[in-house]
């Protein structure tokens, strides 16, 4: 019950909070207005970085959701050019992740990280059509134990300014295992082929535990 009340913060989260905290004694000294409204940042700030355990399937069969958020994007498209892959229908499922979510995100599926790609570029709302190929993105491209190539996009928002990846090239990862975060709203976008999706657009979806897709 305390883990869920206080949930363990990502390391990316400790110097805002001890900056967010330092601010809130300041602004006490100032007065209470500012000191109550200082508080409520440094707890909005804790709670932005919260990094909780889920629970994971560990079903080959089954791709799990990167981010929590809300699915606002199920889609067939042509691969990332990124990755040489537009010649390629894919699957595409993009969940947009609000300032109020967690925003660590997971592998949707056990494999190896074959390649990993860092885009710089804009701070368009990551809800928008034009995030996915203008805004500041990390590519994880992963070989899933089907063989089958599944990629993932980190995408920076309107207020994020850093991805941050937690992850490395030719890396074996498990299903739901963490791969990195995004600060301050963000989206994530996951292309898959041969597999079924089991989401709609206006769902909203848990990292690591919510069912994406099916063989």
């Amino acid at each position: 019950m305390f883990s869920k009340i206080f949930p363990k913060i990502h390391t990316e989260g400790f110097k805002f909070l001890i900056i967010a905290g330092l601010m809130t004694m300041l602004f006490y000294l100032i007065g209470s207005f500012l000191g109550t409204l200082g508080l409520l940042i440094t707890v909005w700030v804790y709670y932005f970085f919260r990094d909780p355990d889920r629970v994971i399937i560990n079903d080959d069969d089954y791709l799990v959701s990167p981010a929590d958020g809300e699915v606002i994007k199920v889609e067939e498209v042509e691969g990332p050019k990124e990755l040489g892959l537009e010649n390629r229908k894919f699957k595409k499922i993009s969940i947009f992740m609000n300032v109020f979510d967690c925003h660590v995100n997971r592998t949707p599926c056990a494999g190896k990280v074959e390649d990993i790609l860092y885009k710089p570029g804009k701070f368009l709302n990551a809800s928008f059509d034009k995030a996915s190929e203008d805004n500041e993105r990390n590519y994880y491209k992963l070989k899933d134990n089907h063989g089958n190539e599944i990629i993932v996009v980190q995408i920076a928002g309107l207020i994020a300014r850093r991805i941050v990846c937690e992850t490395h090239k030719d890396q074996t990862l498990e299903q739901g295992e963490r791969i990195g975060m995004i600060r301050f709203g963000s989206r994530a976008d996951v292309y898959y082929e041969n597999y079924n999706p089991l989401v709609k657009i206006g769902q909203k979806t848990i990292s690591g535990e919510t069912l994406l897709a099916k063989r």
